[in-house]
């Protein structure tokens, strides 16, 4: 019966080949993708459970993050600089923000490793690459999810009515997580390819976080400057993301060229990846 099964086995799997391609633009086939879907979530749930593992305070930490660097903001940009919030509670125009921002930042560093830490199934198994850093961004959704709970309570706290646009808030979730695998799906095939990238990681989160509208509001950039700002992906998301939580003013045609941008990254981060992958299991 083993033997039978074994042989069986042989003739339907059969033997798989992988050829680096000499195209820049190579097929991505999402039915592929779509069959492996049961891999993404073993991952996820086993990132997930390693997050909180031997942890006191669990999924509260999706909380303390926002909530203390939006206490620090407060104090000192709110209440001594002044900056303007258009209108809302400074805390509660700086903790959406934040909430935002803590989600795509940390997905985009789980996304990043997420080839390097698995290098052994890497080198071992074949499963599509480009499912790694997919799988990487999506425990943080949980965190998303508590901290937009406790956005609710805070804006009953604060007396804050929302519009009509809080029925768009799952598109702006959506959209939080295209932009966080985009940039992951970069940095995790540069990762593999060049190490000292993940030297980086820190410091150019640090310099996106300030040049990104999280602690200030986007219309504080006027002009020509505007136009050029839009181009950073995270513009339009905070604005999009405060529009449906707190009603702030709509959106304007620099937050769509933000979107834009993040479309341009998404589609050439799939380019580049499914280019260079053939070259992580020699690399990694």
């Amino acid at each position: 019966m083993v033997s039978r099964f074994r042989s069986h086995a042989r003739a339907t799997v059969g033997w798989r080949e992988i050829r680096r391609s000499s195209k820049w633009l190579p097929r991505i086939s999402l039915g592929e993708l779509w069959s492996y879907r049961e891999l993404v979530l073993a991952l996820a749930v086993r990132d997930l459970k390693l997050r909180y593992k031997q942890t006191v305070l669990g999924v509260m930490w999706a909380l303390i993050q926002p909530l203390a660097a939006a206490g620090i903001f407060a104090v000192f940009l709110g209440r001594l600089a002044h900056i303007p919030s258009e209108g809302v509670p400074y805390p509660l125009f700086v903790y959406v923000g934040l909430v935002i921002w803590t989600y795509v930042s940390t997905s985009v560093l789980a996304a990043a490793d997420s080839l390097v830490e698995n290098h052994r199934v890497v080198r071992t198994v074949y499963f599509p690459r480009l499912l790694a850093p997919i799988a990487a961004v999506l425990p943080g959704m949980v965190d998303l999810a508590v901290s937009l709970v406790a956005a609710g309570a805070f804006l009953v706290a604060y007396e804050v009515t929302p519009s009509t646009a809080l029925l768009t808030l799952p598109v702006w979730c959506a959209a939080a997580v295209l932009l966080a695998c985009s940039v992951g799906t970069w940095l995790s095939a540069l990762n593999v390819l060049y190490r000292d990238v993940r030297y980086a990681f820190g410091f150019v989160l640090q310099i996106w976080l300030f040049a990104s509208p999280v602690v200030f509001p986007s219309s504080l950039v006027t002009g020509t400057w505007r136009h050029l700002y839009s181009l950073n992906p995270m513009v339009g998301l905070v604005d999009g993301m405060r529009w449906a939580v707190l009603g702030t003013s709509s959106l304007t045609r620099d937050d769509v060229l933000s979107l834009v941008s993040a479309t341009i990254i998404f589609a050439t981060g799939l380019v580049y990846f499914t280019h260079v992958e053939r070259q992580f299991a020699d690399r990694i």
